[in-house]
């Protein structure tokens, strides 16, 4: 990914938000829609973390990613503090890579 590709989606998402707030104004959105629009950032997020665990390029790829992040998702689900939920994911994926470079 090139510096240039950065900077015009950064300048397309600083856009998108200066568009919202011409066209929307004062204006509230529905209840509904406010809910939907609050949960896109977490669904962006879980998208991009599933995207970098499974693939390598074009290719479907298990590897020890996939550990790391498991143990990571389970902590989290079990609301362990944010640092231990990093550690554990980060400590697990290195775990399975040594073991399979051993074996």
């Amino acid at each position: 990914m090139s510096w240039t590709l950065v900077l015009l989606l950064g300048a397309g998402a600083y856009l998108c938000k200066v568009v919202g707030l011409v066209v929307l104004g004062s204006r509230h959105l529905p209840p509904a829609l406010e809910r939907c629009l609050a949960l896109v950032p977490a669904a962006l997020l879980s998208a991009l973390i599933v995207r970098d665990t499974f693939t390598v390029g074009q290719e479907f790829v298990l590897d020890a990613r996939a550990a790391g992040v498991g143990a990571a998702a389970l902590l989290a689900w079990r609301r362990a503090p944010l640092v231990a939920v990093i550690l554990v994911g980060v400590a697990v994926t290195a775990a399975v890579r040594r073991v399979a470079a051993a074996g």
